[in-house]
């Protein structure tokens, strides 16, 4: 039984067609139009993730005192118009790269760079429930300007930099990039061998997601569950062992065609 809607059922966008990510159309992706949908404020299933991925980093670092620690190298894989996973970074880092390979949203992050939007405000708030945040970053908006390097790039090339980041992140994007299981694998194995050996990392999914719109244009996905997720991180994850979250939709869906969220924590393996 086919339970979409008509408007769904019949749209010859959504049909399920193979697409991988080399065919989708980045560069006409809308900054704007994504922000403003889904980050003008600050949703609980993002409060969620939030809480999540802040914990897991201040443990990480809980033994570094306020000045230690705040030169590594930092990476969000895939950052397009998302600044949250950067500044979760950001009391640890001296340096955050924000790869992207859409045009556009390198010029979204590139425009925020100097002084973010204060929408993103409220984002820095729900991180500084971990008082770590507000200790060590005392102007988060000079703290982003001085550490953010904004990389135009494909993921699948991170392969000829293994283990230059100490710690990343990568939210939404192995499965929202190909409606290919091969490619996502690909995708996360990309990320984490871009990882040093312990570094931390967190990573957030679309859970049973069967694409998306943005602005005029259809972005294609892959459908990942929990398994396929814990699949993914666990052989490169310090001793096989990723946290993983089943987010749901707190609050209600974000948009059609999707299941909830999931959000994965853990260490690099050391090899």
């Amino acid at each position: 039984m086919d339970l979409r809607t008509p408007e769904v059922a019949n749209d010859p966008v959504r049909t399920p067609v193979r697409r991988l990510n080399s065919e989708a159309p980045w560069d006409a992706f809308d900054p704007a139009a994504y922000v403003d949908h889904n980050y003008g404020s600050l949703r609980s299933d993002d409060a969620k993730i939030i809480e999540i991925m802040s914990a897991h980093f201040a443990d990480h670092f809980k033994g570094a005192g306020d000045r230690s620690g705040a030169r590594l190298r930092g990476i969000d894989v895939g950052a397009g118009a998302n600044l949250y996973p950067a500044l979760a970074m950001l009391p640890w880092c001296g340096e955050i790269t924000l790869f992207e390979t859409s045009a556009s949203n390198v010029a979204y992050l590139e425009a925020q760079r100097a002084s973010y939007d204060p929408h993103w405000d409220q984002f820095w708030a729900a991180l500084c429930a971990q008082d770590v945040y507000a200790r060590r970053v005392a102007d988060p908006r000079a703290g982003f300007r001085q550490a953010v390097e904004i990389e135009r790039g494909n993921l699948f090339d991170l392969h000829d930099r293994p283990g230059r980041w100490q710690i990343g992140t990568m939210f939404f994007v192995a499965e929202s990039m190909s409606t290919s299981d091969e490619e996502f694998f690909l995708a996360v194995e990309r990320f984490m061998h871009a990882l040093a050996p312990g570094a931390p990392f967190a990573a957030a999914f679309m859970e049973g997601s069967e694409g998306y719109r943005v602005g005029e244009h259809f972005f294609p996905a892959c459908s990942v569950s929990e398994t396929e997720v814990r699949k993914s991180l666990s052989p490169y994850a310090e001793g096989e062992e990723v946290a993983i979250t089943a987010i749901g939709m707190p609050g209600g869906a974000l948009r059609e065609g999707y299941e909830g969220m999931i959000v994965a924590c853990g260490r690099r393996a050391c090899e």
